[in-house]
């Protein structure tokens, strides 16, 4: 196993380094743009009862949020390397247009920009990852990172509170035995 010894003795696997270095950038990146707004984050998780590959085979490719995510209507994903895909939802009426940035089939992840959103925001960067428990469980996080509009705040996290929550509840039902 790859390993880092840290400050407090305690050992870091390479795993978990990457994810830290992963969050660092993610906080920082809104930081390197010229804005009167501060940059903002928001997470959430879920705990579910499926193996980290399990899960991984479900939300994994890039466009099967239309598969679990209960607003997604359509995704198309084109030939791009990496790819960018193009989601609307069930009702027709929002298009979100989202680059992927950054995949790691091994460590579970992958990190998406949007192109185009309706959401009041700039510099948005978001990452999906599913991390293994010791139980043969697993926990899925999203992360967003992004700088909202001048007294947008509010709805912006509002915004990605909905579609974080709605998509880790339905994976939780999913994944529920």
């Amino acid at each position: 196993m790859n390993h880092r010894l840290i400050g407090s003795g305690r050992r870091m696997s390479l795993r978990d380094h990457c994810i830290n270095i992963v969050l660092g950038l993610m906080c920082a990146l809104p930081l390197l743009h010229d804005s009167d707004a501060a940059a903002a984050s928001l997470s959430r998780s879920v705990n579910v009862n499926a193996t980290a590959s399990q899960v991984w085979s479900v939300i994994g490719p890039f466009c099967a949020i239309r598969d679990w995510h209960p607003v997604v209507g359509t995704c198309s994903q084109d030939a791009a390397n990496p790819p960018t895909r193009t989601l609307v939802t069930k009702d027709g009426t929002v298009t979100f247009v989202e680059p992927q940035i950054a995949r790691n089939e091994s460590e579970r992840f992958y990190t998406y920009t949007f192109r185009s959103s309706p959401f009041p925001v700039t510099h948005y960067m978001g990452t999906i990852w599913v991390v293994p428990n010791a139980d043969n469980t697993s926990t899925v996080l999203w992360t967003g990172t992004y700088t909202p509009l001048a007294g947008k705040e509010q709805e912006a996290e509002a915004d990605f509170a909905g579609v974080f929550d709605a998509g880790l509840a339905a994976l939780k039902t999913r994944f529920s035995h």
